[in-house]
């Protein structure tokens, strides 16, 4: 509803940000929220402009939190270049 996608869509985009590199691979902290969860997060801050804050709320973490996903998926969620 937030996004705009259906769930098909959505699905597929999850897929596509996995391959691309989503989900944390290596040493270091883990994610506290899953993937599918995280991408709904950057389409809902690129689909509705709502600040970091409210959409920080809306997930239950927290403001800093919702910056670091937007920031490590944000290139994820970009177009790949297409060849001719």
């Amino acid at each position: 509803m937030f996004t705009g996608l259906s769930v098909r869509v959505f699905r597929t985009l999850v897929r596509v940000v996995a391959r691309r590199g989503g989900e944390q691979t290596g040493c270091g902290r883990r994610w506290g929220v899953p993937l599918a969860d995280r991408v709904l997060l950057v389409a809902v801050c690129y689909r509705t402009d709502l600040t970091l804050r409210q959409v920080a709320l809306l997930f239950g973490i927290s403001k800093s939190a919702a910056g670091r996903v937007v920031e490590h998926l944000a290139p994820l969620l970009a177009l790949a270049p297409v060849t001719r």
